[in-house]
């Protein structure tokens, strides 16, 4: 009888949206391909930057002649969501991995990710901080931990994820192409993709969420706010019924006050 030879792992694409974090992007580059070289599986990263102008692309030049990273720089337009979009688009393999740069998703854990989504029973696999095995660093601002847990509350009717909030997820290149009219506002781009691609079978894989190493927070009142006004688009989308029944429930309220007039 002749052995069965193990399929060889098949190769992944990183995207990494960045705007100016060049510091982190050496530790960043360097944990992934060690995390992944590692876990013996091919993999590239793709950087999609919104024209930070802060040495990024001297960099990833130089990151480059070792490993396979590429950098795409987007001009006259930003915003994270967006740029992972691109990446996408420019993505030579048909398996996504996408995180943030500033090194508060813990690069080690992209193969227990991939391993997940290669199971064949989920479309969409998270990392989470809040299922049993996450954490967050002690450090983490108390007020950053509320909002994140209203956040994650606000958007619980919209998908069974215990952190919806996370930007650190993977998905196959199938699932993304089946997403209907992506149009996402702000950051939470996994979000917007678990919703608008109609996933049924997502998977967690527990993370340490890290504080950031370098550079400044984007979250932002605005971004904040953009991510109100995301909630009630995906909420429309999701619930298309929603708006009628609440203008239903408005006019009934008004005509039991001008019976009781």
């Amino acid at each position: 009888m002749i052995p069965r030879v193990p399929d060889a792992p098949l190769p992944i694409s990183i995207i990494v949206p960045t705007f100016r974090e060049a510091p982190n992007l050496r530790p960043l580059v360097e944990r992934i391909f060690a995390a992944t070289a590692g876990a013996g599986l091919p993999a590239e990263v793709v950087v999609v930057d919104d024209d930070s102008r802060d040495g990024t692309e001297q960099v990833i030049a130089e990151l480059a002649r070792d490993h396979p990273v590429r950098l795409v720089v987007r001009h006259g337009v930003r915003g994270l969501a967006g740029a992972v979009l691109r990446g996408f688009a420019e993505a030579r393999y048909d398996r996504f991995v996408v995180m943030d740069a500033d090194l508060q998703h813990p690069p080690e854990l992209i193969p227990a990710l991939v391993a997940r989504l290669d199971q064949g029973d989920a479309d969409f696999v998270l990392g989470t901080r809040y299922a049993p095995g996450g954490e967050i660093q002690a450090n983490w601002p108390q007020l950053r931990r509320w909002a994140s847990r209203l956040a994650t509350l606000l958007a619980r009717p919209l998908v069974p994820l215990s952190d919806p909030m996370s930007g650190f997820f993977a998905l196959g290149r199938a699932t993304w192409e089946r997403a209907a009219a992506v149009n996402p506002i702000g950051y939470k781009i996994g979000l917007e993709l678990y919703v608008k691609a109609r996933c049924t079978r997502p998977a967690e894989v527990p993370i340490p969420f890290a504080t950031r190493a370098a550079g400044e927070s984007k979250m932002t009142v605005s971004v904040n706010l953009a991510y109100l006004a995301h909630l009630v688009q995906l909420y429309h989308f999701r619930f298309p019924w929603l708006i009628w029944a609440m203008l239903f429930a408005m006019l009934a309220a008004a005509g039991l006050i001008w019976s009781a007039i």
